[in-house]
């Protein structure tokens, strides 16, 4: 069968199709619970959850399926703080708080590594069957921790290179991000710009480098790319802005709209909402801070100052002012359940597959 290799079988799925880790809301437990009940891999993106709303969430998971299931983690970026940067930033965005009726400006905390280590903790203790890492490779030390506990590691890259270090590493499989993925770069090697390389290009070097299993990511919506992957070299594909708009998701309702009725030439990457580049709609917020890009906090610290914007515009309904991720293929975005949407995956692949055969024999 098409979907029997190596990812679905180190993962214990049927189908090689893996939800993204998506931060921020949208991976609710009931979505990933449905996309691994469907036979995919759910994952809970909790790059910015506390301990205790992890742990949580972990656990309503379990509840609702008693199938494997992963959790994402960021590993942590700590930058040097510059009151003068923060201050620059807070008045270009003091404006846009006013126009959203919010009186104060943010408190920055210099981000520490100690939540990430608490999130480790919470995945060996919780026993979670797979933990996939973006924006870096956590420490051999990590990783060996992890696998003693028989948890699958995933690593994500966005070049050969990348994907190299992953392996080399200990990483189990890894996510190679083509340039047309949604949301944030994982480039944790050189410059973004140097690693904005497309799905289609990055896979079959990728898999021709290193013996891991690679994922494929990046503008993947339907069963042609997904077969369009896998004839490339890749084992399974993971796929984010397909499952933004899906029933289950915690997006907001603004941002699947957005998505639903936006199309491929008003995508644009930005770093102006966080301070690290990634592929959203366009909107009036971006336009706005577009001058100010490069003068900007790096991750996580201009983050932090956009948090209580993005929340209160959506709150508000004013999608101009929230940070709308999205890959690069909005036009096949559908408003499904996440089950059904894996149902229609599947049919659509093995549909392709039985046409080309007819194809073949005629």
């Amino acid at each position: 069968m098409w979907y029997d290799n190596r990812v679905t079988q180190g993962l214990r799925i049927q189908y090689p199709i893996i939800q993204a880790g998506m931060a921020g809301g949208i991976t609710t437990p009931e979505l990933v619970a449905t996309v691994s009940n469907a036979g995919g891999l759910g994952t809970l993106g909790a790059g910015y959850m506390s301990p205790e709303h992890m742990r949580a969430d972990i656990r309503k998971i379990k509840q609702l399926t008693t199938k494997p299931f992963g959790v994402n983690l960021f590993i942590p970026e700590i930058p040097d703080m510059s009151d003068k940067e923060i201050a620059k930033a807070n008045e270009w965005l003091q404006p846009v708080r006013e126009t959203l009726g919010l009186p104060e400006k943010p408190e920055v905390e210099k981000p520490t590594a100690s939540l990430f280590q608490e999130q480790i903790d919470i995945i060996i203790e919780e026993n979670v069957p797979v933990c996939s890492f973006t924006f870096g490779i956590p420490s051999k030390e990590t990783v060996q921790r992890l696998k003693m506990r028989e948890i699958v590691v995933i690593g994500t890259a966005t070049s050969v290179k990348e994907a190299i270090v992953n392996e080399e590493n200990g990483m189990d499989m890894v996510v190679v991000q083509g340039s047309e993925a949604g949301g944030h770069r994982g480039t944790f090697m050189g410059s973004f710009e140097q690693a904005m390389i497309g799905t289609m290009a990055l896979v079959p070097q990728t898999v021709d480098h290193v013996t891991i299993p690679v994922i494929a990511a990046g503008g993947i919506m339907d069963g042609r790319g997904i077969l369009a992957a896998m004839v490339l070299g890749a084992q399974a594909v993971q796929m984010g802005t397909a499952f933004v708009t899906s029933l289950e998701s915690g997006a907001q309702n603004p941002h699947k709209e957005a998505i639903l009725t936006s199309s491929e030439d008003q995508l644009v990457v930005t770093s102006t909402f966080s301070g690290k580049p990634a592929r959203g709609i366009r909107n009036a917020f971006i336009t706005r801070m577009a001058k100010h890009e490069k003068e900007l906090p790096p991750y996580p610290i201009q983050n932090t100052l956009t948090k209580a914007i993005r929340s209160e515009a959506a709150k508000q309904n004013r999608p101009e002012w929230m940070s709308l991720w999205c890959g690069q293929n909005p036009r096949l975005s559908k408003p499904l359940p996440a089950g059904e949407l894996i149902a229609d995956l599947v049919a659509q692949v093995e549909q392709l597959i039985k046409s080309s055969r007819k194809g073949w024999e005629s």
